[in-house]
């Protein structure tokens, strides 16, 4: 099969596995991406949508956005042309000398001094968690302080310890948000959810 038929195949599963969701159109478009990256049509089970996500990710990506990474992988797992396209770029800061310096001086985790390293660009972005919970909740306390207000949080998060708490905590605000509730996320869904907001902002462009 060709590409663009194995594609097409792919999204008719998951179309066929998801059955009748309570989503929108443009919510689907999300879901399905994420079902697809995954295999796992039990994530249109729990992922869940702040009413105004759709619409403020989707212009902050038209506006040309920086999209913040917890970490490198949610970051490689976005298409970069289509984002550049947009005019928009990607932050990640996990890797940064001074971060692992300043996390390691105050016993706090890379992720959460990543993210606080990062909080002067995130007005008007979207800051994309895949990884580490800590890093949510950094943001979210950052956001409840008023210190920061990006376009769109999507936090999914993975794990035992703390990733259902921190998307429930993320998701007890009234901040667009994109989230899986419970354990399950991961990097490829961030980045998942990324590109298919980037599928749905670029249709509004035709």
């Amino acid at each position: 099969m060709k590409p663009a038929a194995i594609e097409a195949e792919s999204m008719r599963i998951v179309y066929e596995e998801i059955g009748n969701c309570s989503f929108d159109s443009a919510e689907m478009v999300v879901v399905s991406r994420v079902v697809h990256a995954t295999a796992d049509p039990e994530f249109a089970e729990h992922i869940c949508f702040h009413p105004r996500a759709i619409a403020a990710g989707t212009a902050a990506l038209l506006r040309g956005c920086t999209v913040v990474t917890d970490v490198r992988m949610v970051e490689a797992g976005i298409s970069k042309p289509r984002l550049a396209a947009l005019g928009g770029t990607t932050l990640c800061a996990i890797d940064a000398f001074e971060v692992g310096a300043t996390a390691a001086a105050l016993g706090e985790t890379r992720s959460t001094m990543a993210m606080r390293s990062c909080a002067t660009r995130m007005n008007g972005s979207i800051v994309a968690i895949g990884n580490a919970p800590t890093a949510l909740l950094e943001v979210v306390r950052l956001w409840d302080e008023g210190s920061i207000q990006p376009a769109l949080v999507v936090g999914v998060p993975v794990g035992y310890v703390n990733a259902a708490q921190a998307k429930a905590t993320l998701a007890a605000r009234d901040l667009p948000y994109i989230t899986v509730m419970g354990r399950k996320g991961g990097s490829p869904v961030a980045a998942a959810i990324i590109n298919a907001m980037m599928q749905l902002a670029v249709a509004q462009l035709s």
